[in-house]
């Protein structure tokens, strides 16, 4: 059975994209029978291209997956380069790892609640610094261009870049690098760029391209913090998706195609920027300029990594005191009560939103789990290493933008009668978290000591026994963390489930991001605060559990 675990991961990784980009693509060129499309044609097109704002909403999507990427990954360059190895380095990275558990839409109400025009800084600022008693008229949320919702975008993908670049440092030789550039005279900027970057960039090279697909195509973040006129092109293309009018059908199907170009289009940008910076360090290389002095660039990179840090940590405090607050009126800094009001008027609607992100989560990361297992597994027993090879296979779901494939999927499941039940929702949350779980598990899995399950098979034990009793319990602290990231990944999807649960599935997701369109902070509060809190309480028991069973056992005791 093991035989089968990566035929059936390529499967659930590759088949579904396939299927939902051929059901797009039809649409786009006119063959829709259902609703009347029997011939093909390019009138979805004409008409698309004849939306205003088009070519605005495009650039919007293009411009947030260049500037998000290279904005996130230039602070992470500079804070690696500038402090590994320190104890602030340390501190920070503890603080920024947990981040990669918080939604992208709770990230984002958190940062509009805080940078608002009524929001907490300008209550902290006035009226003393101020001299404003009332908000100002300001437009800082839905800017026209986009650089709210890029800012948003920015301090969420610092916490996923680091990660991936600290995991990549170990196979760079970092250290050794580092310190012959620096006996050499090189600054610690200037050494990590010329002598590390090369070798870390190659191995998270597909992570920035995730980066930038998701960035250049996200819906929930656009919808909370970026521009309405227009908006993105994809909150745009799920508004025609979801409209009353079938017939929008056709372009919102060729706007889908319009942005898979948006997305490639901004891929092929960057590995033309990649060129650029390439032959840029080549030429600071051959000409011998060290940078020594590099102190101010080094602070730069502190301070934005921990501007960005404290952004989302006070911004999901100040979900908090919302979803609690009573009377607060501008400009006090708190409210004059506190209240659990707003929780018991939200009560009932929470409970089936509650229940359903939670069966949709477990279901989908538990299968996910199982599978990696299985096909990490059967690379040990095969004795051949397919982390290379699959790489590209694991990343394509955060590759190809979202709706690019799953309004296919939505018209494939509806063909097939299984739209808006649990089991196709719970499939289509398993193709992006089946992803992050084996990112997140192959490394420590791949890094285990091969002499334990040695000296088991010495012992006399086979293999299922060595698998159930030496290296799992061994490895449950990183399975469990594994599950933890699936978990928050697929607590995050919006598009999917507004799409797949056509409505009749809520998620606490999707209900949040319905409600940013409405006035009541207490209630986004109280949402976001859940959506935020849920992925927290399964990182923490899967930190509890391997220090509570292994409280007795002085090496596999947490640290």
């Amino acid at each position: 059975m093991l035989r089968l675990a990566p035929t059936l991961a390529i499967a659930i990784l590759i088949g579904p994209i396939l299927f939902g980009l051929i059901a797009t693509a039809l649409p786009a060129f006119g063959y829709f029978p259902t609703l009347g499309g029997t011939s093909f044609s390019f009138s979805a097109f004409v008409a698309l291209f004849e939306r205003p704002g088009l070519l605005r909403s495009a650039l919007l999507s293009f411009s947030s997956g260049l500037i998000t990427t290279f904005s996130s990954l230039l602070v992470v360059v500079l804070f690696v380069a500038g402090w590994s190895g320190t104890k602030v380095f340390r501190r920070l990275q503890h603080l920024v790892s947990p981040l990669l558990s918080v939604p992208h839409a709770a990230a984002a109400f958190g940062l509009a609640f805080l940078i608002a025009p009524s929001g907490w800084i300008m209550r902290l600022l006035s009226p003393e610094l101020t001299g404003l008693s009332r908000p100002p008229d300001v437009l800082i949320l839905q800017d026209a261009f986009g650089l709210t919702m890029m800012g948003g975008l920015i301090v969420k993908e610092i916490p996923f870049l680091l990660l991936v670049t600290l995991s990549a440092l170990p196979q760079s030789n970092a250290r050794q690098y580092s310190q012959m550039a620096t006996s050499l005279g090189y600054g610690r900027i200037a050494g990590f760029i010329h002598c590390v970057w090369p070798n870390v960039y190659r191995q998270i090279r597909l992570a920035v391209f995730a980066v930038i697909a998701y960035a250049s195509s996200v819906v929930d973040v656009a919808i909370i913090l970026g521009p309405d006129s227009p908006a993105p092109l994809s909150p745009r293309l799920l508004g025609w998706m979801n409209d009353p009018d079938l017939a929008l059908r056709f372009e919102a199907s060729a706007g889908a195609i319009l942005q898979l170009g948006v997305t490639v289009s901004a891929l092929v940008s960057w590995l033309a920027l990649e060129k650029f910076f390439a032959a840029l360090q080549r030429h600071y290389c051959q000409n011998g300029q060290r940078f020594a002095r590099d102190k101010a660039v080094r602070q730069i990179g502190l301070i934005s990594i921990s501007l960005a840090t404290t952004i989302v940590f006070a911004g999901l405090a100040i979900l908090a005191i919302w979803s609690v607050a009573g009377f607060w009126s501008f400009p006090d800094a708190l409210p004059d009560s506190f209240s659990l009001r707003s929780w018991a008027r939200a009560l009932p609607g929470l409970q089936q939103p509650l229940w359903n992100s939670v069966i949709i989560a477990l279901m989908a990361t538990s299968i996910a789990v199982i599978i990696t297992l299985a096909c990490l597994e059967q690379e040990v027993r095969s004795g051949r290493d397919g982390g290379s090879r699959a790489m590209l296979f694991v990343y394509l779901p955060l590759l190809v933008p979202q709706t690019g494939f799953v309004f296919g999927l939505q018209i494939f499941f509806l063909w097939l009668g299984l739209d808006a039940t649990l089991f196709a929702l719970v499939f289509v949350h398993l193709i992006f978290v089946l992803p992050y779980v084996f990112l997140s598990f192959s490394d420590p899995w791949r890094a285990f000591d091969p002499r334990f399950a040695s000296v088991a098979h010495g012992l006399g034990s086979g293999l299922n026994r060595t698998f159930w009793h030496i290296r799992l319990p061994m490895l449950l602290r990183p399975a469990l963390v594994a599950f933890a990231v699936g978990f928050a990944v697929s607590i995050g999807q919006y598009l999917p489930t507004v799409l797949i649960g056509a409505g009749r599935l809520p998620t606490i997701t999707s209900e949040a991001v319905a409600l940013s369109s409405g006035g009541d902070r207490r209630v986004i509060g109280v949402y976001a605060f859940l959506q935020m809190a849920m992925p927290f309480v399964v990182f923490l028991v899967a930190g509890l559990v391997p220090m509570l069973l292994f409280r007795n056992r002085r090496d596999l005791k947490v640290n």
